[in-house]
This record gives C-alpha cells, sequence and structure tokens, in this order.
C-alpha cells in the first residue's frame, strides 16, 4: 500500500520542477488566454494550488485557504508564495495525521448536489489527482508552445 504522503512528496517535487519551467516564460505568456480549463498556465497552476488549500482547510475545519481570484497573482512571487504557503499547510497537515485521522469520515457533496461519505485519505488521493489531472494540460500547453516539460518520473526524485 501507498502512504499517501509519498505521493505529496512526489506532487512537491514535481510541481517545483514545473514551476521552475513556468517562470522562465515571460509574464504575458504565462498570463496569456490558451482556452485551456483555466484559460491560462498560470491560472491553471494556481487552480492546483487552490484546490490543495480548500482541501486542507475542509480537512481540518479551518478557513486558512486564500481568496485571492487569478487576476490578483500580479507576478510569479505572488505565484511562488502561494505555492510556499499550501505546501507549508500540506506538510503540517500530512506530519500531523495518524492513520486513524486517514480513516475518519466526511460528508461531501459532487457537483451534481449528491452527498456521500468519504474517509480523509480519499479526499487527499482526490487532491493528489487533481493536480495530476492538471499537469498533464500544463504539459499539452508547453508541448504546443514548442517548450519540452520538466521530468516527472520516480527515477531521480
Amino acid at each position: 500500500m501507498v502512504d499517501i504522503r509519498k505521493l505529496f512528496e512526489y506532487n512537491e517535487t514535481v510541481r517545483h520542477r514545473y514551476f521552475e519551467k513556468l517562470s522562465k516564460l515571460s509574464w504575458e505568456e504565462l498570463d496569456k488566454n490558451r482556452e485551456a480549463s483555466f484559460h491560462s498556465l498560470k491560472n491553471i497552476f494556481v487552480h492546483t494550488l487552490g484546490a490543495i488549500d480548500y482541501w486542507i482547510d475542509f480537512l481540518k475545519k479551518e478557513s486558512l485557504r486564500s481568496r485571492m481570484r487569478y487576476d490578483e497573482y500580479l507576478t510569479i512571487k505572488d505565484v511562488k508564495d502561494y505555492m510556499k504557503h499550501v505546501e507549508k499547510r500540506t506538510r503540517d497537515y500530512l506530519s500531523t495525521v495518524t492513520t486513524k485521522g486517514l480513516n475518519n469520515k466526511f460528508t461531501v457533496t459532487d457537483e451534481n448536489g449528491k452527498t456521500f461519505r468519504v474517509t480523509a485519505e480519499d479526499i487527499l488521493i482526490h487532491v493528489f489527482e487533481e493536480e495530476v489531472h492538471h499537469r498533464g494540460e500544463l504539459i499539452a500547453l508547453l508541448w504546443q508552445m514548442n517548450i519540452e516539460p520538466p521530468p516527472m518520473g520516480w527515477k531521480g526524485l
């Protein structure tokens, strides 16, 4: 069985590679509407952070997530600062949650209004998958720009 913490460590390592690649682009290229899910490379990247931030709030019953809108991120430093905020919250949560805590049940509502019970671990797996899903989108957009995406494999992490 894979430890959920290892999946989050993997995503953080790869996220940093993508951040470095994206930070080499001009702000205009990063913020350009590319008709993707959240329009720009910046917004897709920020969305993945926002999803993590949202679910950490949910799991911890807090309200500490950023409420900034996409258009309020005006520099790559703004994005990096948010990434650091989210990663710290995530590491803090994962370092304290127990196996029993991963089995805690929560009621969630899907996009169709249906409610169901899931464990904290289910939520974390969803968060992991959400980032991987949007990373694929970033890959496709980078390829369209003739930019080679960073490596993502486990090897060398």
